[in-house]
């Protein structure tokens, strides 16, 4: 009742001022914080690192660290924080964030606003101990070396994080999703895994690519050495939008972004040979979503939008009731129902 009270205050606030609002409040007595979902059925193996569940925060929502200790006792199995940049910046004007509450969506075109690495660095420093938590890593919208940014934002990092995310796809950041080439990616990758020491490098991508994209990019990834691939980020695609908001610039999250993020995951299942774990993020707003990412293909999901419209409260429930969904179906874990559905997404 609580949560439902907050949510039908924030949502009638500006999309932004609510959002700081509520990370404020995860400090507070009121916050809802269960503790992360567990049980043999979910524990999940990636990248080197062991996961209560495979239910996780995608980066964005907590941009600088600043709710790290309260997000990890929310019901998620892992969380991602960020995106860092070398620099601290204030991102691209207000308004900047818009709700599309007809499609359960929404368009941002933050542009990286965040308080730099060596401060979210402190704050993920200070976290207590328990679920993995990973750093999103970018570039300065300025800089000259957007490669370099990336290596030097994951060298003050690899200390203080379980994993960090290469984020070469946000379209708010002019001209970053070129990293994406093949070989501009496999030069910003060697970079950064130089600096990672043994924290995994995963590698996050847009949905707006095509087949032979996706090939390219998974052969890099999987040449690289990277961890694990996030598939996937906002879209540019404006396709079957209702809302006021439908033409704003920016990318596009939630709902309408389901089918074309699991298209882009089943692919890059299949160009991998199912060899590199891979997370599924668009669209995740129930168990039946999540279930639907992990059989074409994702080893563990994460999601944010959904949550503005239902609440933080998803995380535990989407967790509970993949649990049994994974024990109708007959499978002992995530690991064995993954992939099962590939086909259908082709």
């Amino acid at each position: 009742m609580i949560e439902s009270a907050a949510l039908a205050v924030l949502n009638r606030m500006d999309p932004e001022r609510a959002h700081g609002l509520a990370l404020k409040a995860l400090h507070t007595p009121f916050a809802s914080l269960p503790g992360p979902v567990r049980s043999p059925h979910l524990e999940t193996k990636l990248a080197g690192l062991t996961l209560p569940n495979p239910i996780g925060l995608a980066a964005g929502f907590d941009k600088n660290a600043t709710a790290v200790g309260p997000l990890m006792r929310a019901g998620f199995g892992f969380v991602e924080v960020g995106a860092a940049t070398p620099r601290p910046q204030a991102g691209n004007p207000r308004p900047r964030l818009f709700r599309l509450r007809g499609d359960r969506a929404a368009i941002n075109r933050f542009g990286f606003n965040n308080d730099g690495i060596e401060a979210i660095a402190d704050r993920l420093a200070e976290r207590p101990e328990g679920i993995p938590v990973g750093l999103n890593i970018g570039a300065n919208k300025d800089s000259a070396d957007r490669a370099a940014d990336f290596a030097h934002v994951m060298g003050v990092a690899r200390s203080v994080v379980d994993f960090a995310t290469v984020n070469v796809s946000s379209p708010n950041t002019e001209k970053l999703r070129d990293l994406q080439g093949a070989d501009a990616l496999r030069a910003l990758l060697g970079g950064v895994l130089a600096e990672a020491g043994k924290v995994p490098v995963f590698l996050k991508i847009a949905p707006d690519l095509s087949d032979a994209e996706i090939a390219a990019i998974a052969g890099v990834a999987m040449e690289s050495g990277v961890s694990a691939v996030i598939a996937t980020n906002t879209t540019l695609s404006r396709d079957g939008l209702t809302d006021r908001h439908r033409n704003e610039a920016g990318g596009l999250s939630g709902r309408p972004l389901f089918a074309q993020s699991t298209r882009v995951l089943a692919r890059l299942y299949r160009e991998t040979g199912g060899e590199l774990p891979l997370i599924g993020v668009g669209g995740v707003s129930s168990a039946a979503k999540a279930y639907a990412k992990i059989r074409a293909g994702a080893s563990a999901v994460q999601l944010y939008t959904a949550m503005v419209f239902s609440g933080l409260s998803l995380a535990h429930r989407i967790a509970r009731g993949l649990d049994e969904m994974l024990a109708h179906d007959g499978f002992s874990s995530v690991a064995e129902a993954r992939g099962t559905q590939v086909e259908e997404w082709l």
